[in-house]
């Protein structure tokens, strides 16, 4: 998934990508990714004024996470949309902090990593197999969306945990 900014300029039609990224070796860091399947990428790469090529299209990833109460396996299907913009160059000192422009050194562009990293950046920081998810239980670990343990979980102040056993 590569392009050329001579070859880009040279051209008047912009070039489409649809191909599968592997993830695998960017999701096995996240833990609480149980499976994934490859990366989705359609996306098309249109030279701009300004020698600046856009990129933009569609990304999809299909995932199974662990729901962080109670650790059941959920089910997402990611789809969004990207939109970057490259220059062939280097990147001027005086530059603002919200442009969103990457300045690549060399002609050839590899998408993947880019396509990678906003893939990994999509991915919601924990998921719920339902809003009223009860979690697990602190004491026995049992599912309590599943079963109720009977266990005393009443919160105790920490100032009179010592005094917790006085009467026994």
């Amino acid at each position: 998934m590569q392009f050329q900014f001579r070859k880009l300029a040279q051209s008047d039609q912009p070039i489409e990508f649809h191909d599968t990224l592997d993830m695998s070796s960017i999701l096995k860091e996240h833990s609480d990714v149980l499976s994934y399947t490859p990366l989705q990428v359609d996306v098309k790469a249109a030279q701009r004024v300004n020698e600046v090529v856009d990129v933009q299209g569609t990304l999809k990833l299909d995932l199974q996470m662990a729901c962080v109460r109670c650790l059941k396996p959920v089910d997402l299907n990611l789809q969004f949309e990207i939109q970057e913009e490259f220059k062939h160059g280097e990147e001027p000192e005086d530059v603002a902090e919200d442009n969103d422009t990457l300045y690549v050194n060399t002609d050839t562009v590899d998408l993947a990593p880019y396509m990678e990293q906003a893939a990994v950046l999509e991915l919601p920081p924990g998921v719920l197999c339902s809003e009223d998810c009860k979690g697990l239980c602190p004491t026995c670990g049992v599912n309590l969306n599943e079963q109720d343990c009977g266990c005393d979980n009443t919160p105790i102040d920490p100032r009179m945990a010592g005094l917790k056993d006085f009467f026994k």
